[in-house]
């Protein structure tokens, strides 16, 4: 194990006010790294800074404990700080202070106007970071995302232009800093940094720039930290400080158990449409409970009929489902009941994408998704986001970000494929500062240069609180040295520790889970050997190491024993994995997950009878999960009476949870729909919720065509050049079920193929199972009518068939009569 202790702080600043203004200088081993670093602002457009006088310096020390959920190094973790706090003010009169921490692995500061009476505008920045001319830097373009690819460049070589945080820098042989930030909110807005022309003697000005104009703020902190590690590679690889200078955690998320790192089955990036599909979401809960792992996410194309199934379905593998959404379909305060009603689904967490901003204001719509997030329990992974500043410890919940170019690029663009040399750079770099959503271990990727060993390496040097693996479970399951070794791969790191390597070149990452570590490689170049130490691991004489590497048909593997060090030949652009276990225990521990019975509930449909209840049954010691606004009254042992809340309608329902206690914090569930019953009237059938769907392409359209495989990208329903309004847009094999509950006297309505298409197909209507109506309908001729009674039959289903690909059938103007 490595060390946990606090050591002293080789890291050191100073304060200075000179003529040339307010300067801070960076110190390392007593030794000057960072020289005359400009402080300071401007408000409302003046600057300060300058011709500031120094009032008082106070002194503190900070010191606390924290602990983190998921993350490079899971548990509790002390620390402490030098605080200082140099207050200067303007020459009319404008209070300001400088706050800087010094830790042993770097220094961060933040400005403060802590007398400012109402608010007043930030339109600047003086900070400064000046690059010797013999450094070399790892940067990517700056991208409010960023995405864009990171790359190494000397400093005389640096182009002017906006680069992203962290920006990581060698100063000399051995001392090395990256810049960031740390302890964001909506307060703020985000920076990055702009470097302007050569300097006399080679050198480059880094000027802190904000994304925003100009930023309003208010009496107290009007900047987050901005953070300077410095050090060797590995201590900044292994560093937390990002982490150490968040705001602590709220006392209610201080126990957040419920945050569960893992590993994730995700189908998107593999089949693109499959987020629509309920028995490919199934079929990845399979495999990846078969591997052992934790989490399954469902990318777009989810519709809501059927997540509660899909979520029973995974529970009962002990595996937890979390839905992908967009940002601006969370940015108001009714947009963020959804997330209570996905969690009252069983639903364990979300991923929020596009966000694609460092506004102030976008820092304000993640304020408030991490608050509601957090009072759900629900997990967040940010995806088109902003770089981790420190959330880790305060909303436990993030377990991840994407911030970086991944497997995704590999789906749209082609001829941008991903580099090894890219990969390499990230674990020095955008991984320091907080887990990484980049979806690794792509080996169907096309135009791929890595070599398999490589992108099997990624699943270890890659790090995010929940890993969402790139490619198709059965991609994996045909690999049996991948599958084995993701199967065995550890859920949450205890520690990290960098072993070798250079962002030039390769990285060499281990991280720790209980007795074993996992060592992950991976290189850029020509193929070579690369040698791994191992007296910092701890792991004694003689341990087991099993080697997964590169090899001529793809991976091979081989077992070492070793005290000090082995060794690996890699593939051009390769990799490899290893588990490291110590003598005379289990390499292997890995075991599928099991099945565990469904939770009872009875009946499935439950209709509200005249007081407004429904009666539910279930098994003794159960629980339910309700939608917002809902009660429940329970009745002896088994027995439930459920009310919603007013917004449930005629024909509409909800869905309760029943919840047992299953593998771990993954509680077992099934679920009711309580149905408020059809009163006398017409219903269009889109308008009405859904108990079931199957369709060959994407879900089921509401007054639309079928379109393809996303949600909502049909067209005006048409047929044979007649268009309609109301309707169901299907893609044969196809079957929509409803409830009726036996209220309904006739269903009428017409039916035929939309103009969109080809082919012909089988339709039919069925009553309880029966069959009703059937009709074969073709492209080009007009839509068949039908009017059938349906009286006393409580499910109506509408089922299409049909041997022509692609051919999508309109059910246009149904109506039940009630």
């Amino acid at each position: 194990m490595l060390s946990d202790e606090i050591r002293p702080r080789p890291v050191g600043a100073v304060v200075r006010n000179s003529d040339a203004g307010v300067e801070l200088t960076v110190t390392w081993h007593g030794e000057i790294v960072l020289d005359r670093i400009p402080l300071g602002f401007a408000v409302n457009g003046n600057e300060v800074g300058v011709n500031a006088e120094l009032v008082r310096v106070s002194e503190r020390t900070v010191s606390d404990r924290f602990r983190l959920r998921s993350g490079k190094s899971v548990g509790s973790h002390a620390y402490e700080h030098h605080e200082s706090t140099h207050t200067f003010r303007t020459g009319d009169g404008l209070e300001w202070q400088v706050v800087v921490r010094t830790a042993r692995d770097g220094v961060a500061f933040r400005y403060v106007l802590p007398k400012l009476d109402g608010t007043a505008r930030i339109t600047g920045d003086r900070t400064a970071i000046t690059l010797p001319a013999r450094s070399r830097n790892w940067v990517l373009d700056y991208q409010t995302w960023y995405e864009t690819p990171r790359f190494g460049v000397d400093t005389t070589d640096l182009a002017p232009g906006a680069y992203g945080f962290p920006f990581l820098s060698r100063l000399d042989n051995t001392a090395h800093i990256l810049v960031t930030e740390s302890g964001i909110d909506g307060r703020f807005a985000g920076a990055h940094v702009v470097a302007g022309d050569p300097e006399p003697g080679g050198g480059r000005t880094l000027r802190f720039t904000l994304a925003d104009d100009s930023v309003e703020v208010a009496r107290g902190e009007v900047t987050p930290w901005r953070v300077i590690l410095v050090g060797t590679l590995p201590e900044l690889v292994e560093s937390l400080l990002v982490d150490e200078l968040a705001p602590p955690v709220s006392p209610e998320l201080a126990d957040a158990t419920w945050v569960r790192p893992g590993r994730a089955a995700w189908s998107w990036w593999s089949d693109f449409y499959s987020g629509a599909r309920l028995d490919k979401q199934k079929h990845f809960v399979d495999v990846a409970a078969d591997l052992g792992w934790e989490h399954l996410l469902i990318d777009c194309g989810w519709e809501e009929t059927w997540v509660p199934e899909i979520v029973a379905y995974a529970s009962r593998r002990g595996i937890q489902v979390h839905l992908w959404t967009i940002w601006r379909d969370l940015n108001t305060p009714e947009d963020l009941r959804k997330l209570a009603l996905w969690r009252s689904w069983g639903v364990a967490g979300i991923k929020v994408d596009f966000m694609e901003s460092e506004s102030k204001d976008r820092y304000r719509w993640y304020d408030s998704v991490l608050t509601e997030t957090a009072r759900l329990g629900l997990m967040v992974n940010f995806h088109g986001s902003v770089i981790p500043r420190g959330w880790a410890r305060t909303f436990p919940q993030v377990i991840g970000y994407e911030a970086i170019r991944g497997a995704e690029y590999y789906v749209f663009f082609a001829d941008q494929a991903l580099t090894a040399a890219h990969n390499v750079i990230q674990p020095f770099t955008r991984n320091i500062v907080g887990g990484m959503d980049a979806t690794p271990v792509a080996f169907g990727a096309p135009n791929r240069t890595t070599s398999d060993g490589h992108e099997l390496g990624l699943s270890v040097a890659f790090e995010a609180g929940i890993t969402h693996f790139a490619d198709h479970v059965d991609a994996y399951a045909d690999r049996p040295l991948a599958a084995r070794f993701l199967a065995e791969l550890a859920p949450a790191w205890d520690e990290t520790a960098l072993l070798a390597g250079d962002p030039d070149s390769h990285a060499v990452i281990a991280r720790r889970a209980g007795d074993r570590w996992f060592v992950g490689c991976i290189a850029t170049g020509e193929a070579r050997t690369i040698e791994v130490p191992l007296e910092r691991l701890g792991v004694g004489p003689d341990a087991q190491v099993w080697i997964v590497g590169d090899d001529a048909t793809g991976l091979a593997e081989r077992t070492v024993t070793a005290e000090d060090v082995f060794t690996v030949e890699v593939a051009r652009d390769g990799g490899f994995v290893a588990i490291v276990a110590p003598a005379g225990t289990e390499v292997f521990r890995a075991e599928p997950r099991p099945t565990h019975p469904a939770p009872v509930v009875h009946p499935a449909v439950a209709e509200l009878g005249p007081d407004g209840t429904a009666s539910l049954t279930t098994d003794p010691g159960a629980r339910l999960r309700l939608p917002l606004g809902w009660s429940a009254d329970r009745v002896g042992e088994t027995g439930w009476l459920v009310r919603p809340d007013s917004s449930l309608r005629p024909g509409q329902l909800g869905v309760v949870t029943v919840e047992r206690d299953g593998d771990g914090v993954v509680p077992v569930v099934a679920h009711a729909r309580i149905v408020y019953p059809l009163t006398p009237g017409a219903y269009a059938l889109s308008d009405l919720p859904m108990l079931s769907f199957a369709n060959a392409d994407g879900p089921v359209e509401r007054d639309q065509s079928n379109g393809g495989g996303n949600p909502r990208d049909g067209q005006r329903m048409r047929v044979a050049g007649q268009e309609f309004e109301r309707g169901l847009g299907t893609a044969p094999a196809s079957e929509a079920t409803f409830h009726l509950g036996g209220r309904a006297e006739t269903f009428a309505g017409a039916v035929g193929v939309d103009d969109e298409s080809t082919g012909r197909a089988r339709v039919s209507v069925l009553a309880d199972g029966h069959e009703i109506f059937a009709a074969d309908v073709e492209a080009g001729k007009p839509v068949t009518p039908f009017s059938l009674p349906v009286h006393g039959m409580r499910t109506l289903s509408l089922r299409g068939a049909t041997d022509d690909p692609g051919v999508h059938v309109d059910w246009v103007d149904t109506t039940v009569h009630v």
